[in-house]
């Protein structure tokens, strides 16, 4: 038997419907950027805002624990640019 699709509800920020989408999540965890892929979330079209399940944010914390394999994970070089006042 399938599985029903998750009803995320309305969007906290702009009232607007959560859709189900796949993510890309950053963290910084120990002064490192970690991205985590693959993140079932809910999604508002309107704004953008992100949600995820209970169940999802345990395992995020799970992997995000797992010193070893962050240490295995393939590594990826992003710009960062300075805001001059």
């Amino acid at each position: 038997m399938p599985l029903q699709p998750y009803d995320y509800g309305a969007c906290d920020v702009c009232g607007s419907t959560m859709h189900e989408q796949t993510i890309k999540q950053d963290f910084w965890v120990r002064g490192e950027l970690v991205v985590i892929d693959n993140v079932l979330a809910g999604g508002c079209p309107q704004c953008g805002a992100k949600v995820v399940k209970a169940d999802v944010g345990r395992h995020i914390a799970e992997a995000l624990g797992n010193a070893a394999r962050i240490a295995a994970a393939p590594r990826m070089a992003v710009p960062v640019v300075r805001l001059e006042a």
